[in-house]
C-alpha cells in the first residue's frame, strides 16, 4: 500500500470507528514539537490545555530550536507564538544559506464538537496564520478516547500538512516566503494539496505517555535546502511528567532525527498559594438590642474625635488609610485610600468591618468612598445591619444589598484628615527591561536597581518620578534598522542604553480631577517617559456601572536628550521630524466573560495616522493575557521587519504568587523590535487602569473577596 492510501485509510478510520467509551473533555498538559498542546510528535490533535494554562516549550533537534509560548483562552480557543532558529536555510537559490533563519510564526485552533460517547472531538487550526509562511498549514482534526489510557487522533491538512501522501487539491497555494513577515496568510488557508495524517498516545502511568504517528509533514523546505533526510512519514516519542508545571519528551522523527522539547507551564486561574496568606480580618461587631437608640455621643465632641481615631488606627492596621470622616446620628461616610489590597472587594469588607467594630451604635448606614490619585472614584452603601446579618452567608448575598454609586452623585466628607496632604512614598527594587527578535541576537535585556518615589501635594495633585542604574545589559547593541522615510521615534533604542550613569525615567507633576460625575481628568508635565519630555492632557466618561468607557488623549512632545537627564534635542532625525502633538480617541469595553477589549484611533509618534485593537482574557484573581494590534497609514515595506506592530502582553499580580495582598503587578510586552510606525507615547497614570477596578463591573467579579 503506498503512502498516499495508506495515510488516507488510517485517518479515516480512526475518525470513523465508533469507538464507545466514556467521554471526556480531552485536556492535556502535554505540548507537541510545535509547541501547542496535544498529544503526539508533529501532528495536532484535537485535545486542549485546561483554560487558562499558559506554557512555554523549547523543543531542539538537529539545526533546529523552537520555543512556543501558548495559552488556553478559553476551553474551546487554543493560541500560540512561536520564535524558530533554523541554521541552514536558503533564502532563494543562488543565494547562501542563512547562518541561523530566525522566524516568528502564531498558530490558533479552535474545538468545534466536543467528545461524546461514540463521537470523537474535532477541532479546526491555522498554523503559522501570521508570518512568513514557513510553517504555514491548516488542519482539520479528530481526536477520541478510548478507556482511561489511549487517544487516537486523526486529521486533514494542507500547506506543511498537506505534503506528505497528499490525495487531492482545493485550489492553488502560493509558496514563497513572505518577506517581511507578520501579515495574515488568508490567500493560503485551506488551499493547495491536501494529505491525512493520524496518531495515537497511551498513558502507562500517570507520569509515562508514548504516543507514534503518521505525518503528513514532508519537511519539503528542509530536505530541499540539505538541512534534513527525511525517510519516513512515521515519527515516536515519549512524554514524561517531571512535576506538575514541568514536562520532558524526547522523539524520533522522520527515521532520521532525534530531538528534546522541555515545557513549563502555570495556570493563570490557579494560585500559587491557596487561600491566600494575609492576616484575618477582625469580626464584624454585632450591637446589642436597644443600643441604635443611644445618640448621646452627638453632643460629646471628645467622644466624636475619639471615634474618627479609632477608625483611622482600625484602617491602619489593615494597611489602609482614612482620608476623610464625617458622621451624623444615623449615618457615616467615609474616604479610604486603599494601597494594599488588589481585590477592592476585600478593601471594602475590612472597611465595613472596622466601621463595625468603631462606630457608635446608632450609625446604620456606611458609605465607603474609595479615593485614587487623589480624587473619590466610586461610593459603595451598605446598611449596618446587612453586614451583621450576612457575615457568614455566601458574599453574593452582600452584593446585592449594597449599592454602588458615583462618588460625585453623594455628599462627602468636607474636611480631610490631617495627614491626607502632602504625603512621600518610594520604593526601591531591580529592574529587567527586554528586547527581543533582533537579528543579531534573539534576546537581549538591561538589568539594574531602580527607586521610584511620589510626593502627594494636594488633592488630586502628585509629583512622581524614577531613577534607574544599570548594571548590565547589552541593549546598548541593538540593531539599528534601516532608513524608513520616518522620523526615528522608537528605532534608536539603543542610543538610550548606553550610558551606565544614573538616567531618569520620568519625572512628572500630575494633576488628576473630576469635572462632573462621569468624568476623570488628568495632566501630566514633565519628562514623561525615557524618550519623550512634554504634557499629556485626558478625559475619560466611565458611569461607574457601565462595562463601556470612551476617552481621549492629546500629547505634546520633545525628544529628550540620550543620555536621559534633564535636557532635550531637536525634532529632527535622520528618518525625519519628530511631530509635536500626538494623541488618540480611545474606547474600552468589557465583554464579559473573562474578555476586555480596547479601541485606540488617532495620531502615532512618527505622524501616522491608524487604530490599535487590543483584546485581553481576565481572570477574577488578576491575571491578564491578550494580543494588540496597530495599522496605520504606514505601508508594511516602511514599517519594516514584521511589517506593523503588534504584540503578546502578559499581566501578573504579584499577589498571585505571594498570597498577600499588594496592588504590585508583573507586566510583560512581547513584541517585534521597537520599529517608528504604530508608536505610542509611554505615560504614567493613565485613567482607566487607574480608576477601573474600583468601579461596580470589575468588583462584582471579585466579590468573593469581602469577606476575607
Amino acid at each position: 500500500m503506498t503512502r498516499k492510501y495508506g495515510s488516507v485509510v488510517i485517518a479515516t478510520v480512526i475518525i470513523s470507528w465508533p469507538l464507545a467509551a466514556l467521554a471526556n473533555n480531552l485536556t492535556t498538559t502535554v505540548t507537541n514539537n510545535f509547541g501547542t498542546p496535544g498529544g503526539l510528535v508533529d501532528m495536532p490533535t484535537a485535545e486542549m490545555a485546561p483554560e487558562g494554562q499558559l506554557s512555554t516549550t523549547v523543543a531542539h533537534y538537529d539545526g533546529t530550536t523552537k520555543t512556543t509560548l501558548s495559552f488556553q483562552v478559553t476551553d474551546r480557543l487554543s493560541t500560540s507564538f512561536r520564535y524558530s532558529a533554523i541554521k541552514g536555510l536558503i533564502p532563494e537559490p543562488g543565494r547562501p544559506p542563512f547562518s541561523t533563519f530566525y522566524d516568528r510564526s502564531f498558530d490558533l485552533s479552535f474545538r468545534i464538537l466536543d467528545e461524546t460517547q461514540y463521537r470523537p472531538a474535532v477541532a479546526i487550526g491555522l498554523q503559522d496564520f501570521i508570518g512568513t509562511g514557513l510553517f504555514g498549514g491548516e488542519y482539520i482534526v479528530a481526536t477520541k478516547s478510548i478507556g482511561n489510557k489511549l487517544r487516537v487522533t486523526g486529521g486533514v491538512g494542507w500547506g506543511r500538512l498537506g505534503s506528505e501522501g497528499s490525495f487531492g487539491k482545493t485550489g492553488s497555494r502560493p509558496t514563497g516566503l513572505l518577506g517581511e513577515g507578520g501579515i495574515p496568510t488568508y490567500d493560503r488557508w485551506f488551499r493547495g494539496d491536501v494529505a491525512a495524517f493520524a496518531g495515537a498516545s497511551y498513558a502507562v502511568t500517570d507520569r509515562l505517555n508514548f504516543k507514534v504517528e503518521y505525518s503528513s509533514d514532508a519537511y519539503d523546505r528542509e530536505v530541499l535546502d540539505g538541512i534534513i533526510n527525511h525517510k519516513t512519514p512515521w515519527n515516536f516519542g515519549v512524554d514524561y511528567k517531571i512535576s506538575q508545571s514541568a514536562r520532558l519528551s524526547a522523539y524520533s522523527l522522520y527515521g532520521d532525527e532525534v530531538g528534546v522539547n522541555l515545557t513549563f507551564a502555570i495556570n493563570a486561574r490557579k494560585p500559587a498559594v491557596n487561600g491566600g496568606v494575609e492576616t484575618a480580618p477582625l469580626p464584624v461587631a454585632v450591637r446589642a438590642p436597644g443600643d441604635h437608640n443611644d445618640l448621646g455621643w452627638t453632643q460629646d465632641n471628645i467622644r466624636q474625635s475619639n471615634v474618627r481615631t479609632a477608625v483611622a488606627d482600625g484602617l491602619k492596621t489593615e494597611g489602609m488609610a482614612l482620608h476623610a470622616i464625617e458622621l451624623d446620628s444615623r449615618s457615616a461616610r467615609v474616604m479610604v485610600r486603599n494601597s494594599r489590597f488588589d481585590m477592592r472587594p476585600q478593601a471594602i469588607g475590612r472597611t465595613a468591618r472596622v466601621l463595625s467594630r468603631t462606630l457608635p451604635a446608632s450609625v446604620e448606614t456606611f458609605t465607603i468612598t474609595q479615593v485614587v490619585q487623589g480624587i473619590p472614584t466610586s461610593s459603595v452603601t451598605l446598611r449596618r445591619s446587612d453586614l451583621e446579618r450576612l457575615e457568614n452567608a455566601p458574599a453574593s448575598e452582600m452584593l446585592q444589598a449594597v449599592t454602588f454609586s458615583d462618588a460625585l452623585a453623594l455628599r462627602q466628607p468636607d474636611v480631610l484628615q490631617p495627614d491626607a496632604y502632602p504625603r512621600f512614598g518610594w520604593s526601591i527594587g531591580p529592574f529587567l527591561r527586554f528586547s527581543v527578535f533582533d537579528p543579531d541576537n534573539p534576546v537581549r535585556a538591561n538589568g539594574g536597581i531602580q527607586f521610584r518615589g511620589d510626593y502627594r501635594i494636594g488633592t488630586g495633585w502628585v509629583a512622581s518620578g524614577s531613577v534607574s542604574v544599570k548594571l548590565f545589559g547589552d541593549l546598548d547593541k541593538v540593531s539599528l534598522p534601516g532608513a524608513s522615510g520616518l522620523p526615528r521615534v522608537r528605532s534608536n533604542v539603543a542610543l538610550y542604553s548606553q550610558t551606565d550613569d544614573p538616567t531618569i525615567d520620568y519625572l512628572t507633576v500630575a494633576k488628576y480631577s473630576r469635572p462632573a460625575q462621569n468624568l476623570y481628568s488628568r495632566v501630566t508635565v514633565g519628562y514623561l517617559e525615557k524618550m519623550y519630555a512634554g504634557a499629556s492632557a485626558e478625559v475619560l466618561w466611565k458611569p461607574v456601572d457601565s462595562r463601556l468607557a470612551f476617552g481621549g488623549e492629546v500629547n505634546y512632545v520633545q525628544p529628550r536628550d540620550f543620555d536621559q537627564l534633564f535636557g532635550t534635542r531637536t525634532r529632527q532625525t535622520s528618518g525625519g521630524t519628530v511631530p509635536e502633538f500626538n494623541g488618540h480617541l480611545s474606547a474600552y469595553y468589557d465583554f464579559g466573560f473573562g474578555f476586555h477589549g480596547q479601541l485606540d484611533a488617532g495620531r502615532y509618534l512618527a505622524g501616522d495616522w491608524g487604530a490599535t485593537i487590543a483584546l485581553d482574557r481576565e481572570f477574577a484573581n488578576g491575571w491578564r493575557v491578550g494580543a494588540y494590534a496597530t495599522k496605520t497609514d504606514v505601508s508594511s515595506a516602511t514599517f519594516g521587519e514584521g511589517s506593523f506592530d503588534k504584540g503578546i502582553r502578559i499581566s501578573i499580580p504579584l499577589s498571585w504568587g505571594t498570597g498577600q495582598p499588594t496592588q504590585r503587578r508583573s507586566n510583560t510586552v512581547i513584541r517585534s523590535l521597537s520599529r517608528d510606525g504604530g508608536a505610542r507615547l509611554d505615560v504614567n497614570g493613565r485613567l482607566y487602569e487607574t480608576i477601573r477596578n474600583t468601579h461596580e463591573p470589575e468588583t462584582a467579579k471579585t466579590w468573593g473577596k469581602f469577606w476575607r
